[in-house]
């Protein structure tokens, strides 16, 4: 046995595991790893994506609704509160005493559906964390 037989732990190539494919296999073999490795990613990130979308729609919706709820209460509310405010003061300070509080209203309303907006989180950071350890996996294999 020479110097050169040795590997840097001291075992010689006889000890060492041996592969027996071509390089073709080889590669191949990494082609199809490679394949399958994107075609999980990319399922990760879909049903992610959906999840994150299916947050996002109930935000929406509840805006939706606030609105149109909010709309016809307004419509409503507001002459009931006008004509009661006419009794007491001039018409026009009591339109301006609505508009206020129906100003309120909506302000309260757009950031609630703002919150439930903000709690989607389009960044897929599941699909970012198995990016990174394929990135390593990848660098491992190289070396």
């Amino acid at each position: 046995m020479s110097a050169y037989d040795a590997t840097p732990d001291g075992a010689t190539a006889a000890d060492q595991p041996q592969d027996h494919r071509s390089l073709g296999q080889i590669v191949g073999d990494i082609s199809t790893d490679f394949s399958t490795l994107v075609r999980q990613e990319i399922d990760l990130a879909k049903t992610e994506f959906k999840q994150e979308a299916n947050t996002a729609g109930k935000g929406i919706g509840m805006l939706a609704g606030a609105a149109i709820t909010g709309l016809l209460v307004m419509l409503f509310l507001s002459w009931a509160l006008l004509w009661l405010l006419d009794n007491w003061m001039p018409v026009e300070l009591a339109a301006l005493i609505v508009a206020l509080l129906w100003a309120i209203v909506t302000a309260v309303l757009a950031n609630t559906g703002r919150k439930k907006l903000q709690q989607a989180n389009p960044q897929l950071p599941q699909t970012q964390q198995t990016l990174k350890e394929d990135a390593a996996w990848a660098r491992a294999q190289k070396n």
